[in-house]
């Protein structure tokens, strides 16, 4: 009997056209940050000093004063009564890697048996959602589960449909940070203060250092009732089974290939309501793998940019589902094909210019551009295996070990300095963290991953170079001023000499993790073991890094994070690391015995009958050459089916075992060691009977289905 199921959804998708997009009448530079109150509404909706002092809290971290905030808070709610707004919310990023909003009416008692609308500066600053089901590794017991949310105003308020959209910060109790924002601004203000001290050696009149990001985030798109018909998609993201399309990518004929009609009138709503949200979206295109895409933004300053790409997920997927789709940002939803990746494009600049920017035209310009590259190599170099912890999860458990871009050299202009092997332009594409042009391009952030946790740790380790670069240099022009020939006057000053020589020790002492072969290659595996670096791949293991004495040393002394959050951080890590793992073996264990092996034997049973029908027409002889092939099929299937048994078998006793485990870093090891390399196993007896059993009893959407749909 034919599945209806799957061919009926099949034969749907088919059918679908692309959903009209009615865009707005004006131009996109028009009704960009439409739903947000930015700096011209703010100037718009509030008093000229109440402006004044805005700008000066967002541009210069000046403390905010109630009274301002009642003053924001009353022009805020004007503009939303205007756009038709009944409520607000806090939204925040807890430790679940998505974010999470509590919604309340701006309605109260007007104490005469009526209600008035209301919106107080108390309410846009604080907010107390229930902390008890987020994620707090242990930093607060249940009966302390109050949690505080509190207004970020460097990330503009924006509307979605009738509710204002505050982006805050989330914090336990007893002050400990319970999310992302939190650290990553503390980092962000740790880099500011070091790169601006060090730009003072080049330029006096610099005022601030920003850093600067630049995500590119891969996606795939999967026909929403294809999705619906694969169970593992739906629980997990990703596809638990599913032999090779007999065409997948090998053509390269997908990458920047025409855009479909029904995914290109999805980018032009997505684009659409991004603009309007303040997003500024620059690029669409086809990715490598079929049904894979990307769009990618201009730069913005790094927290405002983490901001947008939360909420782009979030839009993603809603935007997505209105046009018939399911938005996949699993790192690999399908084996054989490439995975979806995040590039985070990182930079430095100042209020005068970009520190990152390729070689200019005077010394004091190449030097500068010298001393903020080496730096950041010497930020990766001393903690290459705390930023692979940042980007690995249970689903990105796969990554490359750090090497530099590039095969030449790149001149300076200045003697002294040794030729680096930073190429200006983008040429190895196997270099998880490469130099651009002007840019870093950390590469191996995942998917759906929050760039908060990849950025806090960056901008915290070249804080860190920073700092100590300036520490370093300043003890030496000390000991040059000393000697009269480096007085002024005599040729470079003492602070030149300084600057050279620190260099000239960070370059010899980043050399590690600089590589111009391969990424991917064994022969790097090989080479980055005997250079010291950090080679470990097991992820629960790699999570150690945050509680290394070098990384809890960098977070407490610039302020970023304590010991007590790391260890808090790290147990949730383990324990989403373990639960994940668990539902996807829970997942393919019930598709194994309720899906698979049902339908399998059933085409067993056809193979049998025909057996017996020729048998009892032909010769013995005959029907023995006849029955060939099918008695083969039926011993295979046999074969096959008791083999994925006995694994699952084995996998449900091994989580039995893993799950008495009380601490979850030894639960975590467990699950990665023991259970997770199983999944391979009954993987690839399931892909074996998908190519014997009949088509039409195939229960689930094949990848020839599940990535060629238009």
């Amino acid at each position: 009997m034919a599945n209806d199921l799957r061919f009926q959804v099949v034969g749907e998708a088919f059918k679908k056209k692309p959903l009209d997009v009615k865009a707005p009448s004006e131009r996109p530079c028009e009704y960009f940050g439409k739903h947000v109150f930015n700096r011209e509404k703010m100037y718009k909706y509030l008093p000229k000093d109440v402006y004044d002092k805005m700008v000066d809290v967002i541009d210069n971290g000046a403390r905010l004063d109630r009274q301002v905030a009642d003053a924001v808070a009353a022009g805020m709610m004007a503009w939303a009564k205007e756009n038709g707004v009944t409520h607000y919310t806090h939204w925040f990023q807890p430790l679940t890697e998505g974010t999470a909003e509590k919604h309340d009416s701006f309605i109260e008692h007007d104490g005469k048996g009526g209600m008035i609308e209301e919106f107080s500066g108390k309410l846009l600053v604080q907010q107390e959602p229930d902390a008890s089901s987020f994620p707090s590794g242990g930093i607060r017991s249940t009966f302390e589960a109050r949690g505080y949310s509190a207004w970020d105003p460097t990330s503009p308020v924006f509307i979605i449909d009738d509710t204002l959209i505050i982006p805050t910060v989330f914090i336990s109790y007893s002050g400990e940070s319970l999310d992302y924002k939190a650290p990553l601004l503390r980092a962000l203000k740790a880099v500011n203060v070091a790169a601006t001290e060090v730009c003072h050696y080049f330029d006096p009149a610099v005022k601030k250092v920003t850093s600067n990001l630049g995500w590119e985030q891969e996606y795939f798109l999967v026909d929403e009732g294809l999705y619906a018909a694969r169970p593992d998609l739906l629980l997990t993201g990703r596809t638990l089974m599913g032999h090779d399309s007999a065409k997948n990518q090998q053509m390269d004929d997908h990458y920047f290939g025409s855009i479909p009609e029904r995914v290109a009138a999805f980018m032009r709503d997505l684009e659409i309501q991004a603009l309007m949200l303040g997003i500024p979206c620059k690029t669409r295109h086809n990715e490598v793998a079929p049904n894979q895409f990307e769009v990618a933004p201009i730069f913005e300053d790094t927290n405002l940019a983490v901001d947008h790409n939360m909420l782009l997920m979030s839009l993603m997927k809603r935007v997505a589902r209105k046009h018939g789709f399911r938005a996949l940002l699993h790192e690999k939803p399908f084996a054989g094909i490439n995975g979806s990746g995040k590039h985070n494009n990182w930079s430095l600049s100042t209020d005068t210019g970009v520190l990152l920017h390729a070689p200019g035209k005077t010394a004091e310009q190449n030097l500068r551009f010298a001393t903020f590259i080496v730096e950041t190599l010497m930020g990766v170099y001393k903690h290459n295996g705390l930023l692979k912890a940042s980007i690995m999860s249970a689903t990105n458990d796969k990554e490359d070990l750090f090497s530099m871009d590039g095969k030449q050299g790149m001149k300076l202009d200045i003697p002294e300095i040794p030729e680096l092997l930073i190429d200006n332009t983008d040429r190895n594409r196997t270099s998880p963290f490469a130099f651009t042009g002007n840019r870093f391009e950390f590469r191996a952030v995942g998917s759906e991953a929050n760039c908060a946790s990849a950025m806090i740790t960056l901008n915290s380790a070249v804080a860190e170079a920073l700092a100590s670069f300036k520490k370093r240099v300043d003890e030496k022009i000390s000991d040059y001023s000393k000697k009269s020939e480096y007085s002024e006057g005599s040729g470079h000053s003492p602070v030149y000499h300084a600057i050279i020589d620190v260099l000239r020790e960070d370059i010899k002492t980043c050399k590690p993790i600089r590589f111009d072969g391969n990424g991917y290659s064994d022969e790097w595996k090989a080479e980055a073991a005997r250079r010291g670096l950090d080679t470990e791949t097991s992820c629960p293991i790699i999570f150690e890094r945050y509680l290394d004495k070098e990384s809890i040393q960098m977070f407490e002394s610039l302020g970023v994070m304590t010991k007590k959050e790391l260890e808090a951080r790290n147990e949730v890590k383990w324990e989403t690391y373990t639960k994940k793992i668990q539902i996807e073996a829970r997942v393919l264990g019930d598709l194994s015995m309720n899906h698979i092996i049902p339908v399998a034997t059933s085409y067993q049973s056809q193979l049998l009958r025909n057996v017996e029908r020729m048998s009892g027409v032909f010769s013995k002889e005959k029907a023995n050459q006849l029955n060939a092939r099918n008695l083969k099929l039926i011993e295979e299937i046999a074969e096959r089916t008791a083999t994925i048994e006995t694994l699952v078998e084995e996998l449900v006793e091994a989580r039995k075992v893993a799950n008495k485990i009380a601490d979850e870093h030894q639960k975590a090891i467990a699950y990665h060691d023991t259970i997770a390399p199983m999944f391979d196993k009954i993987r690839y007896q399931i892909d074996k009977l998908e190519l014997i059993v009949d088509d039409s009893l195939w229960p689930l959407p094949k990848y020839r289905e599940l990535l060629f749909i238009r």
